[in-house]
């Protein structure tokens, strides 16, 4: 280390704000001097405006007409080339282009009446019928071959529009009333064997942890789907915990929803020591699980053989393989299993 370095080490631990804070105004005068002369442009770029004294109190309004007033007075300054509105230039002529002799068709004199009299419906039909099939929309091409009459008659100029389709309704509101499913649920009634509660977003988080305590021990439900509910990890803990002691439950869907990779675990490791589920939908959370889960997700398909219908997208290869396979083997045991 130089002996210049040396020197400055010994300044490497100041503090400058403690420093500032401590001059008088005279010295600060002085060290901004200093700057302004080590560096002119700095005292133009931060020029000192702070020792003029108040003309009077602000008036912000007054302010703001004073403004304006001087904006409107300031004269605009002229264009260096005015606009007289000339144009100039030739305007440009797209160059007539001649057919060479071999490109140009003769065709037979019946021929070429008959299509310079067509409508644009018979084009379009002679079009399908000689496969030029990229002059009309698919509609129109089978509509064509299709039928020994002219049954589209929007012709060749209505290439470039889309086909018309009838609007789908939306789906009607679920109608289910939450607080009667609970009590059909808690009461094990046998003729509900059914627990759809799908986008039905408004529903409080402690009913669905109810409905999840009552699904323990109920033994007539079939299906319990949780679609779109806004469920998060509580829920998914809740459901996870009555996997463990529901023993008549066969469909479960929580898709859609906002569980992460921690309440997916939940429900995965649930599913172990559960032997009757045979559906599982966990697809469509708020993020994606993570490779961890993945995984996971494959090992219970091969660990359960009982689970034949599996609903989720993976995004890795090793885990995607795995499961495929896992549902291939489940759904064959189940097919051995009804044989007998």
């Amino acid at each position: 280390m130089s002996s210049y370095q040396k020197e400055l080490e010994k300044y490497r631990d100041i503090d400058e704000d403690e420093i500032l804070r401590t001059l008088s105004p005279e010295e600060l005068e002085q060290l901004d001097c200093e700057l302004q002369e080590m560096d002119p442009e700095a005292g133009l770029r931060q020029r000192d405006q702070t020792k003029k004294s108040p003309t009077g109190p602000l008036d912000r309004d007054a302010l703001l007409q004073y403004l304006e007033q001087q904006a409107l007075e300031v004269k605009e300054r002229d264009d260096l080339v005015p606009f007289t509105g000339e144009k100039k230039g030739k305007p440009f002529i797209e160059p007539k282009r001649e057919i060479p002799a071999e490109e140009q068709i003769t065709l037979e004199p019946e021929l070429e009446e008959a299509l310079s009299h067509a409508t644009d419906a018979e084009m379009c039909d002679i079009a399908a019928i000689l496969g030029m099939y990229t002059l009309m929309s698919n509609k129109q091409y089978y509509d064509a071959i299709c039928s020994g009459e002219i049954c589209n008659t929007e012709g060749i100029s209505s290439v470039v529009q889309p086909d018309k389709y009838k609007p789908v309704p939306d789906e009607p509101p679920n109608p289910t009333n939450i607080e009667e499913m609970l009590k059909r649920v808690r009461s094990n009634d046998k003729e509900l064997e059914e627990v759809n509660l799908n986008n039905i977003q408004d529903i409080p988080i402690p009913v669905l942890s109810d409905l999840c305590e009552a699904m323990k021990t109920n033994t007539y439900v079939r299906s319990f789907s949780l679609v779109a509910t806004k469920s998060g990890d509580p829920i998914a803990n809740a459901v996870a915990d009555m996997l463990r002691e529901n023993r008549s439950l066969q469909s479960l869907n929580i898709e859609s929803n906002f569980i992460s990779s921690t309440g997916l675990m939940a429900v995965l490791k649930a599913v172990r020591e559960n032997a009757t589920l045979t559906e599982l939908r966990v697809d469509n959370q708020r993020q994606w699980p993570g490779d961890a889960v993945e995984m996971e997700m494959a090992t219970v398909l091969e660990q359960c053989p009982s689970i034949v219908r599996f609903g989720y997208h993976f995004t890795q290869q090793g885990p995607r393989a795995r499961a495929a396979h896992a549902m291939t083997r489940n759904n064959e045991l189940r097919r051995q299993q009804k044989k007998r």
